[in-house]
């Protein structure tokens, strides 16, 4: 990408923008508890808390109960070895700390402080460490380099009583044996009889040879490989780590190792492997290039030059990623819940085989849909969960928990494994990071979408985001020499990016002229009429553009108030073309909340409804809601509860109610109720007749009045991300953004648009 004139790309400004703005850095700390009232701020602080303090003093087990340390992991570095970026030093790896800590929470809910140490005496750096036992509930350490971290992890280990975790090693050590469990039973080889050639001798490849050695390797049969070759007994000067792995008594290169190897592990740098290396391994290998952004060779290269292997990468666009958000979530989960001391070889394992089973069983139509795939199923290409598998938090932490216990280092023992496995299911809301598999599922079946604001610089700018995440192919319709120079100063590449001028005669903007004056002709149109409509209504020449197959979907709005930009559209689009009946359109928003998020309609295009509309959109929202990956529990609003406050109003919505029951007999929908009671478990408790149980993530509002004020609130008022609005009713994906949408405003949109074209 070019260089601006500040010296980055407008990837890297987005980046320095996004841990900037619009407060610095990604995570920060929040109160659990009101604090609202004089007697609130006493019982927080004094005199209240002196009581939890005084029996904590008599029972230290009670801080996981006072406290918040049973569930607070430190994430600690001092930035030895970041991602890589290598020995960028402690502060400069906090950004690294603070991300590590959000995964954390979004995927098993656990809460971080990250801890960066300016400090290389690995010594001196466990005392530090384990000062802060009392703290934590667990202690994740990172990016620390080899062989310090292996000195670190074994003393902290000793002298505290919590479970310490160095995520390079084991995490990653943990998902390829996971992965080499199931690639082994695919091609048919015992782990104990193959040769394995790990190229890579620092923490990661140390752990992953140590793991896969405990689960059957035979050690004789394992070669280390570090930048001068194998390890071997003649080696000098070698750490106990590589010294353990030393195999035979000779040097030997890494081309004459490969020869007869049934496994490689790659835990290097990208292109040491070449083809030649892979054509001399033994029948049916096995690869795991896990070097990133380039593994050690190409995964395409690799399965043109062997049709008998099996691959992974560490790359989210090839199949079988290993990515450690499989495991070290999960670890800690199970580790904490059952207040762990430690973390053994048996958890690892557990996790190991809890892996590696998964991927064995059916994979729910609920997961393939929000891949987009028309199936999963164990075998070459899919060899480990996906990382967005709900059923993770259930299987893995269930797992580690379970064999805390058989050993022997959990001081809160779990009986009930099934309810524990429930209770994880109900822990985390999967609707929370179902944005991400969204863009997966974007980027797996990119469609061409019409931005007819082309010359706008944030329209530019959000279509070379869309092209780079490869989410959409953004066509952009407006005048070139502006577009090329928006985007030059903006110092943006419009390559694989199509502009149409609306100016310019030729073949495709003759035959959208043709079609409008098709549709249009009895109704005042002449045909240079139209064609005057096209050059001067670029929403119009997009709506075109999707009716007659050249795009996919559109969007549009961003500088112009919300029903300019919707009449010319609904014109195109807005009828059947075979019998000239009208769609009837609505409008939802998808509200992202810090917990959950919610689909709410309709809040921008019927200003009323009558019963049968109300039922209408609500099927339409709950059918987007499940084609975006979430069960839809669908909630019909009103100021009423079940009959509680008579009125034509609510009754209008209790017959909507009525209608879905007839008409959609499997969908969860129930009203009217009231709005804290659609959302509040314990309110909807109180109504066991209702056919919703859990908290609705679909809210329908009787009026747009009601769900244009309760979007825009929630919004403001609870810092939720409103992706939107979202129109449903006509068949092609076509949308409208909010006036002066920013660029990742346009981007989720697309994303929601190029995700649904597919279904």
């Amino acid at each position: 990408m070019t260089k601006q004139d500040n010296g980055f790309t407008a990837f890297e400004q987005d980046a320095l923008d996004y841990h900037s703005q619009p407060t610095a850095g990604k995570i920060s700390v929040r109160a659990s508890k009101p604090c609202i009232t004089q007697r609130d701020l006493a019982l927080a602080y004094s005199p209240g808390v002196a009581v939890p303090c005084l029996e904590i003093e008599k029972d230290p087990s009670k801080a996981d109960i006072y406290t918040s340390r049973a569930n607070l992991v430190g994430v600690i570095s001092n930035g030895t070895a970041v991602l890589g970026l290598g020995h960028i030093g402690a502060l400069a790896s906090k950004p690294v700390m603070e991300g590590k800590g959000v995964l954390f929470k979004r995927f098993a809910d656990i809460d971080v402080f990250d801890i960066e140490v300016d400090e290389l005496d690995p010594m001196a750096f466990v005392d530090t460490i384990a000062r802060l036992e009392p703290t934590f509930g667990g202690i994740n350490l990172e990016d620390i380099k080899a062989p310090e971290c292996f000195i670190i992890e074994e003393e902290l280990k000793k002298r505290v009583k919590i479970p310490v975790l160095h995520d390079d090693q084991h995490g990653t050590a943990v998902i390829t044996a996971a992965a080499l469990i199931n690639a082994l039973i695919l091609q048919d080889k015992k782990i104990e009889d193959v040769k394995i050639v790990c190229l890579g001798a620092g923490a990661a490849g140390f752990a992953c040879m140590r793991l896969i050695e405990e689960l059957g390797a035979t050690h004789s049969n394992m070669y280390f490989l570090d930048r001068k070759g194998v390890i071997h007994s003649g080696s000098k000067d070698l750490p106990q780590h590589k010294a353990y792995f030393a195999n035979g008594d000779k040097p030997m290169s890494i081309e004459e190792v490969m020869v007869g190897a049934d496994v490689f592990l790659g835990l290097s740098q990208g292109n040491m492997v070449t083809p030649e290396m892979l054509l001399s391994m033994a029948d049916k290998p096995i690869v795991f290039a896990m070097a990133n952004p380039t593994p050690e060779i190409n995964y395409d290269l690799a399965m043109k030059t062997r049709s008998d292997l099996i691959m992974a990468t560490g790359r989210s666009d090839h199949p079988n990623q290993v990515n450690n958000v499989l495991g070290f979530p999960f670890l800690f989960r199970g580790a904490l819940d059952v207040r762990a001391t430690t973390f053994n070889e048996e958890m690892k394992i557990a996790a190991v085989h809890a892996l590696a089973s998964l991927a064995r069983k059916e994979v729910p139509a609920s997961v393939l849909k929000v891949y987009g795939e028309k199936e999963l199923r164990f075998g070459p290409t899919y060899i480990l969960p996906k990382p967005f598998d709900p059923r993770l938090i259930e299987v893995v932490p269930t797992a580690v928990a379970k064999a805390a216990v058989e050993t022997g280092v959990a001081r809160a023992p779990i009986t009930d494994f099934k309810a524990y496995a429930q209770s994880l299911a109900a822990r985390i809301d999967q609707s929370r990071t179902f944005m991400r598999l969204v863009m997966d599922k974007a980027a797996r079946q990119p469609k061409r979408l019409a931005l007819p604001e082309g010359n706008d610089p944030v329209v530019i700018h959000a279509a070379s985001v869309m092209r780079d995440e490869g989410i959409a192919k953004p066509i952009l319709i407006g005048d070139p020499k502006i577009i090329h120079t928006q985007a030059d100063l903006m110092h943006i590449s419009l390559d694989d990016i199509d502009i149409i001028n609306p100016q310019e005669d030729n073949p495709l903007f003759s035959s959208l002229t043709d079609a409008l004056y098709f549709d249009r002709k009895r109704h005042g149109i002449l045909r240079h009429n139209a064609a005057d409509i096209l050059r001067h209504e670029p929403n119009t020449l997009a709506s075109l553009l999707v009716r007659q197959g050249f795009a996919d979907g559109l969007l549009a709005g961003r500088t112009q108030h919300y029903p300019d930009a919707l009449r010319p559209i609904l014109k195109v689009l807005g009828h059947d073309e075979k019998t000239g009946t009208q769609h009837h359109v609505y409008g939802m928003y998808i509200l992202i909340m810090e917990e959950h998020a919610y689909f709410m309609a309709d809040c921008t295009v019927n200003v009323e409804m009558n019963a049968e509309q109300l039922a209408e959109v609500a099927a339409l929202t709950a059918a987007t809601a499940e084609s975006l990956g979430v069960s839809p529990r669908v909630a019909m609003l009103s100021f009423s509860n079940f009959g509680s406050s008579p009125h034509a109003e609510s009754r209008k919505v209790a017959d909507a109610v009525a209608l879905l029951h007839k008409n959609h007999p499997d969908l969860l929908v129930d009203g009217e109720m009231q709005a804290d009671t659609a959302v509040n478990a314990d309110i909807l408790s109180m109504f066991p007749f209702s056919r919703i149980k859990d908290p609705a993530n679909v809210l329908i509002f009787p009026t747009m009045q009601a769900g244009n004020i309760a979007y825009k609130l929630l919004k403001e008022l609870g810092k939720g991300i409103a992706i939107g609005p979202i129109l449903m009713g006509i068949p092609q994906q076509v949308h409208v953004l909010q006036t002066g949408a920013s660029v990742d405003d346009i981007v989720n949109l697309a994303s929601i648009a190029s995700a649904r074209a597919g279904d």
